[in-house]
């Protein structure tokens, strides 16, 4: 009997990683009768079926201190997400779509701005201040270069990671400089897992080393903010939050209210709270408000 991670899951088969080597195994039946089923990042036990083929079968799923939905993965420490700060243009509406959703969660994140080698304006500077100012940690820079690569695995060591970005952002490239290194148990891993170098079209872990785990997730190009209500959309925009108690109306939206007596808004006028954060929180405060309408 070994205890392990699961890495992959695929056409019904869980690819467990033990820490040393991958198992591929089957689930037990118990798992449908019990309507579990089972995650990446699920950490498990397996029954050893044939140890020279590396085989088994898994038997029991350890409780999950969480659950994401989209992707579907358990036990995630922290989310690191990439946007290039050039080719594409980042789309600032769908990042601040996934901090509400991480933020849901109450998973942590890091925002990677990729690309800096093509940033002829300091946009990435510009970028970082917004998202530092609203209380995230920020690193920009470009995967080409050996000290971003230092200061992303300072970022990942010791937890588990969920990848994310939409197409374009430099994701699957930041995923293979963190892969590849000399290491022969990640050579045989990546053998073991017939990992692609382009294109991730499924939701899989990949050791950095004994003790760091990275979802890869394919890229996104829409994202709902989902589960959250209307009211309580502001509370996972932080740098709101001191200014909101100085609202005169509890329960204010921030949206419709008249700035004299929004204190959300005045700051926004000051340069205090970011135009561009405001901006988007008021675009998906109306979605959801409009979703809200149309279910009732």
């Amino acid at each position: 009997m070994i205890t392990g991670k699961i890495i992959k899951a695929i056409s019904g088969f869980y690819y467990v990683h033990d820490g040393q080597k991958i198992w591929t195994c089957h689930a037990l039946g118990v798992f449908r009768n019990l309507g579990i089923k089972p995650l990446v990042g699920d950490l498990c036990e397996v029954d050893i079926v044939d140890e020279e083929k590396a085989e088994g079968s898994l038997v029991k799923v350890f409780p999950r201190k969480n659950t994401l939905i989209r992707p579907a993965a358990a036990n995630i420490d922290q989310a690191l997400i990439v946007f290039a700060i050039r080719h594409p243009d980042p789309n600032f509406s769908l990042l601040d779509r996934f901090l509400v959703n991480m933020g849901k969660q109450d998973i942590p994140v890091v925002i990677y701005f990729n690309k800096a080698d093509l940033d002829g304006e300091n946009a990435g500077d510009v970028y970082r201040g917004i998202y530092e100012k609203a209380g995230y940690r920020v690193i920009t820079g470009s995967t080409s270069r050996e000290e971003t690569i230092r200061l992303i695995r300072e970022e990942l060591k010791g937890k588990t990671t969920v990848l994310a970005g939409p197409s374009g952002a430099g994701k699957s490239s930041l995923t293979n400089r963190l892969y590849g290194n000399d290491s022969m148990e990640v050579g045989e891993l990546s053998v073991k897992l017939k990992r692609g170098k382009q294109t991730t079209r499924h939701t899989e872990i990949f050791p950095v080393d004994r003790d760091t785990y990275v979802l890869d997730t394919p890229g996104f190009t829409s994202l709902y903010v989902d589960g959250v209500p209307s009211g309580e959309l502001s509370r996972y925009y932080t740098e709101f939050s001191e200014a909101s108690k100085e609202c005169r109306f509890i329960g204010c939206s921030h949206v419709n209210e008249p700035s004299e007596i929004c204190m959300v808004k005045r700051e926004v006028k000051c340069g205090r709270i970011e135009g561009l954060r405001y901006d988007n929180y008021c675009i998906i405060y109306n979605e959801i408000k409009q979703n809200e309408k149309n279910r009732f």
